[in-house]
This record gives C-alpha cells, structure tokens and sequence, in this order.
C-alpha cells in the first residue's frame, strides 16, 4: 500500500481543496484521461470536484439532465458493489450504443471506458467517482481495479469524515443560535434541512415539516417567499440577507414573526454537504441579538452583512438600519436591506 497517498486522502477529510489531486492520482491508477466526483441528491446530480479543463463540458450536462438521464449512474448504484466496476461489468454493448452520455458526448470525445464507484453520505446522498480513459485503450485493466478497490475504503472513509465534519459545523451554529434565543435552521441548495435547532423546532404553528428532510411555513404567502429565497440563494446580489413577515396560523404559535435568509457562502470546503443558507425567525420585536463577532463568524458573513443580519435579528426596523447606514432619503424608502447595503458609501469594519 503506498502509505503517503493514503495519508493523502485522509488529509482530505480536513483539506478538501486536496480532492482534485487525489482524483488526479486516481485517474493516473486507472490511466484515464480525467476523473469525476458527482453527488447524487435525491433525482439530480451535482459536480463537486473535477480537472477544471473538463469542468466547462460536464457542468452543462448535469444541469440540462444529460447524467441524469443516463443509465450510468442508475447502473453503478443498482449494483451494490463494494469496489470500482467498468463498463463491460454493468452495460450491454447494445445499451452503450444507446445511451444518450455516451453517444452523444462521451465517445464523441474520444473517451469510452471508465472505473467508478459510489457510496453513501450521511445525508444520504450519493458520492459518485468516476474516472474516463480514451475508447481507443480499451477497458481499465484487472490489476489498476484492484488498486483501485485496494484505495476505495480509504476514499470513503475521508469523504465521510469530511461530510460529518460539515453537518457538525451546521449543528453547532443553529445550536449557538438556540443558547442565544434564535429559532434557526441551516439548509443545503436543494432546500433539504442539514440542522435545526430546538427553538425552531418547536414552532409547530409556523413551521411545517416535509418529506426528505425538507421544510415550510404554515403561512402560504411566507412560504412562498422562503423557498424563492432558498431557489435564488447564489444569485442575491451580494450576498445579502432576504427577510419578510410569517404570520402564525395557529392561535398558539405566539406573536408573528420575522424570517430572515442569511447566505452562507460556499467555499472549497463545502464539497459533500454544502450549507448555502441559514433560516432564522425572530418575533416582531427581540430585546437581545447576538454580537456582530459571532454572527459573522458563525456564517463567514462580511462586516456590511453582519451588521444587518444583526440588526435585523434585534427587531430593528429596515427603515432605522438605512438611518443608521447613513444612506439617501431615497434609499431609506426601500424595503431591501441588501439594496441599503449597495448604496451605503464603503467606509467600515465591523
């Protein structure tokens, strides 16, 4: 076994910036052109890690459902097979021909074989390895698969390691968030609850708990607005926090309430679980926030955003945060904190 690449792989588990090496290494094993780590979330695909050369090809791919409608992956998973398999293990001749990745993309590119392998996050999600060598080479040998499956244990352990690593920072935030008296949750980019406090948690009259570890508000119209929040999270110019009004459906849900959407940005580190937003409601008014420091620390947020986040979790009024901004009198007309936060001239830290 060579005890410097296993070590390698393992300071994944704490260095994930190293995963495209270590996938570089594994095509290298299998003498392929390139490799791919995929995360397979409930019916779609997401690309984690890969050559960045081959990024631009691949992404578009799973974005308009091309993997996804690929017999491939459905194949790998189908097979239970503790190890890397090839084509030749799991497809026909006939239904390589047909399906659309391979005819239409991969062989047009010179590639045609690959050893893969997949197994389960405790998201329940699926890592998906797959390393692409050109058809003119033929099938990966016997030998670079049993190195390969010699290796295989390691690579999940170290993935798996690294996803509890994420799911445990989530935990911690909504906790702290909790000892602070904030109802919150943390969610993924498909919406799916990666951890939720206690406080929120027993909000059963303005939280509504879904299949698939999903969530939503008792009130339609809030509801509405959370999950277009959640669905447009990368695309908040700046980063910026989204909030609006909840009302409580049931007479014992307490006072109304206010949700706030706070980004958390996405970094090398978020590979396998990735945290892309934080969902806290506070009532209407709140006598106590959380320090700037910790708000910004617990979700890498700038000093601007901080300072809204902030603001807006002690009860303050959007109209007092522009004041307090120092914006125009036409900004402080807009009920858009994020809007405020662009128009305020750069000056401060936090």
């Amino acid at each position: 076994m060579d005890a410097p690449r296993v070590d390698q792989i393992y300071e994944c588990s704490f260095v994930p910036e190293l995963w495209p090496h270590v996938l570089a290494q594994l095509a290298n094993i299998a003498s392929a052109r390139t490799g791919w780590l995929f995360i397979a979330e409930g019916d779609g695909y997401r690309l984690s890690v890969s050559n960045e050369i081959v990024r631009p090809v691949i992404e578009p791919l799973v974005r308009d459902g091309t993997v996804a409608r690929s017999q491939r992956f459905a194949k790998l998973i189908a097979a239970h097979h503790p190890g890397f398999l090839r084509e030749v293990d799991i497809y026909t001749d006939d239904e390589l021909r047909s399906d659309p990745l391979y005819r239409d993309h991969i062989y047009p590119r010179g590639l045609g074989h690959a050893a893969a392998t997949t197994f389960v996050l405790p998201t329940h999600d699926r890592i998906l390895i797959s390393l692409e060598r050109e058809k003119a080479r033929g099938p990966v040998e016997p030998d670079a698969v049993e190195k390969l499956d010699a290796l295989r244990s390691h690579i999940a352990r170290s993935a798996l390691a690294a996803a509890r690593l994420q799911l445990e920072r989530a935990r911690a935030a909504s906790a702290t968030l909790a000892a602070l008296g904030l109802p919150a949750l943390v969610l993924d980019d498909k919406g799916k609850v990666l951890a939720a406090n206690q406080l929120i948690e027993a909000l059963t009259g303005i939280i509504l708990w879904r299949p698939h570890d999903h969530v939503g508000l008792t009130d339609k119209a809030a509801d509405q607005l959370l999950h277009t929040s959640v669905a447009t999270i990368n695309s908040m110019s700046g980063g910026c926090v989204r909030s609006f009004p909840v009302r409580a459906t049931d007479a014992d849900a307490g006072a109304a309430r206010v949700a706030h959407v706070i980004p958390v940005r996405l970094s090398a580190r978020d590979i396998f679980s990735r945290c892309v937003a934080v969902l806290i409601l506070t009532p209407v008014t709140l006598p106590h926030a959380p320090p700037i420091e910790l708000v910004q620390s617990l979700f890498d947020l700038t000093p601007a955003e901080a300072r809204v986040a902030r603001s807006l979790a002690s009860g303050k009024a959007v109209e007092t945060i522009a004041a307090d901004a120092e914006v125009s009198a036409n900004t402080k007309r807009t009920t858009d904190p994020c809007t405020m936060l662009r128009n305020r001239p750069v000056a401060s830290s936090a």
